[in-house]
């Protein structure tokens, strides 16, 4: 079994060749065929020169440079696409992730999952960096039912089948265990040592936070509704509907009510606020379910394109024929 170490570099010059030298040791060690891939998502420093000089040494490490900075997503992404091994692992170039906890990751996913996450269980980061990823991590794992206490590690090991089912794009690289688990894939978990940082400084800030939860709710809607957007659209939008119709109809029996009774006050009903709240209910509601099936429209459109199912195995028939002879085991 070949394993492929996806690599995202961003002005990582100083610790590549340290890393390098670390899975390669890792791989000796215990006998794997391997490979690396570097990518350099638009660095600044000599990241490139570099990878260029570890590809020269060794083929087992290939390089791949984008034209600017595309963003973490997108240069695994790149990295996946040649990667060559069944087993993918993704880890930082910064050496915060030790390529020695590889093994472990391999006996995890030997139990019979198809996603293992890392856990970074004692953590070298900051206060303000750690207190707000928990946060995150418990509001990941409550929403997506993914329960996973590090969603954030970027030491993961995957099947590479995964990669064939899922697309990634702007920031969803770390709920790559969310959507696989919403396809039917395993996800597991193990505890892995990280170290202080050595060099360079964290390219995560503040802003990190908005984006991720922006991203969050993304993923809640993809895993969720993917195939039925109008559960959640239209579900909001006849609540707001019948809310804002409920309204009017209360406001209006109250109007005439109130011109046929002469000991109370004529009721004008564009003199109250809440009438153009329920007004606004029904605009509201109106958009929502039109959003809804226009949504669907494009999901029906999507699917003749995109498989809505994922298929673990086939049992019988020409298919598992073909399996068993390459196999081997089909006389």
């Amino acid at each position: 079994m070949k394993i492929s170490a996806v690599i995202p570099v961003y002005n990582e010059a100083e610790s590549l060749e340290l890393l390098y030298g670390e899975i390669q040791a890792v791989g000796q060690e215990h006998g794997y065929e391997w490979d690396v891939v570097f990518v350099d998502d638009g660095s600044t420093d000599d990241s490139w020169r570099k990878i260029e000089q570890l590809a020269e040494s060794d083929s087992r490490v290939q390089g791949v440079r984008l034209r600017r900075n595309f963003g973490k997503a997108a240069a695994l992404s790149a990295g996946f696409d040649v990667a060559q091994g069944e087993i993918v692992f993704t880890l930082d170039a910064d050496l915060q992730d030790d390529p020695h906890e590889i093994p472990h990751f391999l006996e995890v996913l030997e139990t019979g999952v198809d996603v293992v996450s890392g856990w970074k269980k004692v953590r070298h980061d900051p206060w303000h960096k750690v207190g707000p990823s928990r946060v995150f991590n418990a509001m990941v794992s409550t929403l997506t039912g993914v329960r996973l206490h590090d969603h954030n590690c970027g030491f993961k090991c995957y099947r590479r089948e995964i990669f064939e089912e899922i697309d990634l794009y702007g920031e969803l690289h770390r709920f790559i265990p969310v959507l696989a688990a919403a396809r039917g894939w395993r996800v597991g978990e193990v505890v892995v040592q990280h170290r202080a940082r050595e060099f360079g400084h964290s390219k995560y800030g503040v802003g990190r936070i908005v984006k991720g939860f922006l991203d969050l709710l993304t993923v809640y809607f993809l895993t969720g509704f993917r195939q039925r957007p109008q559960h959640l659209l239209g579900a909001a939008g006849l609540i707001c509907f019948f809310s804002g119709g409920a309204l009017v109809a209360g406001l209006t029996a109250w109007r005439v009510v109130s011109h046929l009774t002469p000991a109370l006050e004529p009721l004008h009903l564009h003199e109250r606020a809440i009438f153009y709240y329920s007004l606004t209910l029904l605009l509201l509601g109106g958009q929502l379910l039109t959003a809804g099936f226009l949504a669907e429209l494009m999901t029906a459109h999507r699917a003749r394109e995109q498989r809505s199912y994922s298929i673990k195995q086939h049992a019988g028939g020409e298919d598992a024929s073909n399996q068993k002879q390459e196999r081997g085991d089909g006389n």
